[in-house]
């Protein structure tokens, strides 16, 4: 089992998981998030030409089953969390939950 790399970035809104994985589609990668954690996990399957009678020179792809475990904070809204591959990049959004603000006029005694 292999882990994907991972960049995570945050805006004042958002946070958002980039996941270069190439050679699977969306429907085989399986997200889930339990107690802060998400889980990024699937199986990359080895492409025929590996079966082919040929030799391997230099081996830098991974392939077959990978999963990446990422702590992320609690103020995120995971009930709007999107997801999708374009170019082969894994982008997951996860919106940050809004709080209202408001200030606190404390009174000298």
């Amino acid at each position: 089992v292999w882990q994907v790399a991972v960049d995570i970035l945050e805006t004042e809104t958002e946070v958002i998981v980039l996941s270069p994985i190439a050679w699977i589609e969306m429907e085989d990668i399986d997200l889930s998030f339990h107690n802060q954690v998400l889980t990024i996990k699937g199986e990359r399957l080895e492409p025929e030409i590996y079966s082919n009678n040929v030799t391997i020179k230099n081996r830098e792809c991974y392939w077959g089953k990978f999963i990446r475990n990422i702590i992320l904070p609690e103020n995120l809204d995971f009930d709007d969390i999107k997801a999708n591959i374009d170019n082969n990049l894994l982008v997951i959004t996860i919106p940050k939950l809004k709080f209202p603000s408001h200030n606190i006029k404390i009174e000298k005694i």
